[in-house]
């Protein structure tokens, strides 16, 4: 019975669910080869009927079901009537067998705000780079994310492609592709799971940063760490997950520019395995449904040696940027 379930566990089950169905959408719209692309302020924030779809169906489908919740989705869309095959109302079983940690056992569901980014790397999906992008669905309670579900639509997507290419050159006899897609979810005193959790490389200092919105701030705050490598990659949760899996050391964004819905889900992976995200000041993020949309100090993000980063941030970036 769903009832003996805490709140907090149904919800991130069904977003579970609603998130590999977004995956599913936004497949399939690249399939079909018509992105419906609108710019919104710039040739670089830019807007895609996968941006609108995925957003209606995950609002529409944790609405349905949980209608007490606080949704906030990055896509300001007309309030319109939604295609019933856009909604999801399954739940991921495994979820529910976890256990609730015991400090959110009896939150209540009117007391949980949701961010949603439905396609987070936009503007690589516009140019083929399909394996920045993510969908992003984070859960916070008294201004704390607290869980968090990643889709990466096309994790796998090179595997998938080599093993197409060898198959048509009759390199390889035709077996089961490589699984296209994955998601990955946590809950903060649970843990983080749907991934093999690796550390960068010791001693290394590799950063990962913004690919299409840098400026001298940035470069300069990168500057400081003397990395031993740049990483310039799309999204948000595609950077998280570089952290998580060893690719990169820290995730540095020395400017405004990213959302509460960028960082909510992606902070609870990283937290949930021992990381830390915060402004680049040091100071926690809020998740409040008051609370202004744009992380307006920045992001300075590791998976460990955080205090290494954190000391290096040059001055003139902490003046320039205000949280």
């Amino acid at each position: 019975m769903a009832s003996s379930h805490t709140v907090l566990m149904r919800l991130v089950a069904s977003a579970y669910s609603v998130a590999q169905k977004a995956g599913v959408i936004v497949r399939h719209i690249i399939a079909e080869g018509d992105l419906g692309i609108v710019e919104k302020t710039s040739s670089i924030d830019l807007q895609t009927k996968a941006d609108r779809l995925v957003q209606m169906s995950i609002c529409s489908s944790l609405a349905r079901k949980f209608p007490k919740l606080t949704i906030i989705g990055e896509e300001d869309l007309p309030s319109e009537e939604v295609d019933q095959e856009l909604i999801e109302d399954g739940q991921w079983e495994e979820i529910l067998r976890q256990p609730c940690p015991s400090q959110y056992s009896a939150i209540k569901e009117e007391d949980l705000v949701v961010w949603v980014d439905p396609l987070d790397g936009t503007k690589e999906y516009t140019e083929g780079l399909l394996d920045n992008v993510t969908v992003l669905i984070g859960i916070a309670y008294e201004g704390k994310a607290i869980a968090g579900i990643i889709n990466q639509p096309y994790y796998n997507y090179q595997n998938n492609e080599k093993q197409k290419l060898r198959e048509h050159r009759n390199e390889a006899k035709a077996g089961p592709e490589a699984v296209l897609g994955r998601t990955i979810w946590g809950v903060l005193g649970l843990g983080a799971f749907g991934f093999q959790l690796k550390e960068a490389p010791a001693g290394k200092h590799i950063i990962t940063t913004t690919r299409s919105h840098s400026n001298k701030l940035v470069t300069d705050c990168i500057s400081a760490m003397s990395p031993d490598d740049v990483l310039r990659v799309g999204g948000a949760g595609n950077k998280i997950i570089q952290l998580i899996e060893g690719k990169a050391s820290a995730y540095i964004f020395a400017s405004p520019g990213c959302k509460k819905w960028d960082t909510c889900a992606p902070e609870v992976i990283l937290h949930a395995v021992g990381g830390k995200l915060t402004d680049i000041h040091g100071n926690a993020l809020r998740y409040n449904k008051e609370v202004k949309h744009m992380n307006s100090a920045g992001v300075l993000a590791t998976l460990r040696n955080y205090d290494y980063y954190a000391s290096r941030v040059p001055e003139s970036v902490k003046n320039a940027l205000v949280p």
